[in-house]
Formats: structure tokens, C-alpha cells, sequence
């Protein structure tokens, strides 16, 4: 009962909140939505924004999500900061590709199966150290493994990817970090002389292979270059010879008529 009266001391969702926060006259227009930090504790007639792909409600008094559930649109949703135990109603956004619930009440992973229908749902955030928000799941040891494992279809966890593209080299990163804290923290080996990675030359400019028919063109063409500079050579011994022969031939100036 405390809970309730708090959440209804808080600010409730409005249209009028709505238009005045995002300028439209129509809440099926609103199509991203910005309430950081307002104070919200109800949200009211939130669902009415049929067409919502972005929300941010991060640093509010959420408890009750009811209203999300009406949003079959929604693709990004920041939640973070908020007294949210219970994300059942976000099982039916089945758009929703992001979430941020970092700072809330989530304990279990039960409370997380109602996702577990979300197809497209590819970041999930239960934590964020930099803000110091978590939740008290995350006291859990390997939890992001147990989220793994329930969530094949996620691509990224607390920020963190798990799959796709530069996961791989994340992970050749973070067993590189354990192995050289490892290896300061015992101190016991001796160290040992770099070795190369790869061996010498193996950076050096190859020659480019030329197939059989790149061979014969380069032949053909050096015959039909040696041909054009002996046809030049030809000319201009035609040409030094014309000129030798003109200038052997008397002034027609000099007769004297």
C-alpha cells in the first residue's frame, strides 16, 4: 500500500505531458520519446503511443510497467534507474531489439523468462559499471553466462558483445588481460625472449603471378614495341638522307639571269 501511494505522489504520464514534451498533437505520431529524470512514478497513458519505436524513462519511480505492453512497436527501450521488479509486460514488444533495466529490482532469472519470447531482443543490460547500477542479479556469480545460455539470440550483454562481430577478439583480449595478471601476480617464471610472430620475410611484397595468357599478351606486346622503334629507327635515317639531299642542291638565288 505504501508502494502504491508513492507511485501515485509521483508524476503520471499525461497526453498533455506528452505533447508538450515531444511537440506532436497526436499520440499514434510520437515516434521517440525522451522523460529522463521527471519525477515519472505511473505511466499512465503511455500505451496510447501506438507507433513508439524509442523510449528512454531512465532515473524515474517506475514500478508498473502495465502500460508497455500496448507498445507492438518499440524497438529501443532505456529503463534504467527506476524500482522495477517485474518485466512481464515487456514480453509482448515483440520488436524490442534493446533493453536497459540497470538499476533495478530484478533478483532472479525467472523474473527474465517472460523475455524469453522476444526474437529480435539482441542487447540486454543488467548492468552498468560505469554508473554503478546493477541489479541484485547481478550478485549472482556467471550470471551473463546463465543470460547466455538463456538468450541464444543475444549479441551483447551489460554492454558487452557475446557474439557476432568483434566478439572474438573481445574475448582473445580478456583471456590476454587474465594470463599476463596471472603471470605478474606469480612471478616464479623467468622471462622469456620475444619471439617473432610469423617468420622473417613473411611481410615482404610477394612477386604477383601472371597466368599463361598474361604471358603471351606481355610477349606479344614487347614484339609489337621492338617492331615500332625500328620502323622509327627506319624513318629517321629516310628523313636524314631527304635532308642530305636537299641540302647538296645548289641556291636557286645564286643564278644569275
Amino acid at each position: 500500500e505504501e508502494e502504491e501511494e508513492e507511485e501515485e505522489e509521483g508524476v503520471r504520464i499525461t497526453p498533455q505531458l506528452l505533447k508538450a514534451s515531444t511537440g506532436e498533437f497526436a499520440l499514434e505520431s510520437i515516434l521517440l520519446l525522451k522523460l529522463r529524470c521527471r519525477g515519472i512514478a505511473h505511466l499512465g497513458c503511455l500505451g496510447e503511443c501506438a507507433n513508439l519505436e524509442w523510449l528512454d524513462l531512465s532515473g524515474n519511480a517506475i514500478a508498473q510497467l502495465g502500460p508497455l505492453a500496448a507498445l507492438k512497436s518499440l524497438v529501443v527501450l532505456n529503463l534504467s534507474r527506476n524500482r522495477i521488479a517485474s518485466l512481464e509486460p515487456l514480453g509482448s514488444c515483440h520488436n524490442l531489439q534493446s533493453l536497459n533495466v540497470a538499476g533495478n529490482l530484478v533478483s532472479s532469472l525467472q523474473q527474465l523468462r517472460c523475455l524469453t519470447g522476444l526474437r529480435r531482443l539482441e542487447s540486454l543490460r543488467l548492468r552498468d559499471p560505469l554508473a554503478r547500477l546493477a541489479n541484485p542479479l547481478c550478485a549472482t556469480p556467471a550470471y551473463r553466462t546463465a543470460l547466455a545460455d538463456m538468450f541464444p539470440g543475444l549479441k551483447a550483454i551489460d554492454g558487452e558483445r557475446v557474439s557476432g562481430h568483434g566478439s572474438e577478439l573481445y574475448q582473445l583480449c580478456r583471456d590476454l588481460d587474465s594470463s599476463l595478471g596471472h603471470g605478474a601476480s606469480a612471478g616464479a617464471e623467468p622471462a622469456r625472449a620475444i619471439q617473432p610472430w610469423v617468420e622473417a620475410g613473411f611481410w615482404e611484397p610477394q612477386p604477383p603471378r601472371r597466368s599463361s595468357i598474361m604471358e603471351e599478351a606481355y610477349r606479344q606486346f614487347g614484339e609489337a614495341l621492338q617492331e615500332c622503334r625500328e620502323l622509327s629507327r627506319r624513318a629517321d635515317d629516310a628523313i636524314a638522307q631527304a635532308e642530305r639531299a636537299l641540302s647538296s642542291r645548289p641556291d636557286p638565288s645564286s643564278f644569275v639571269f
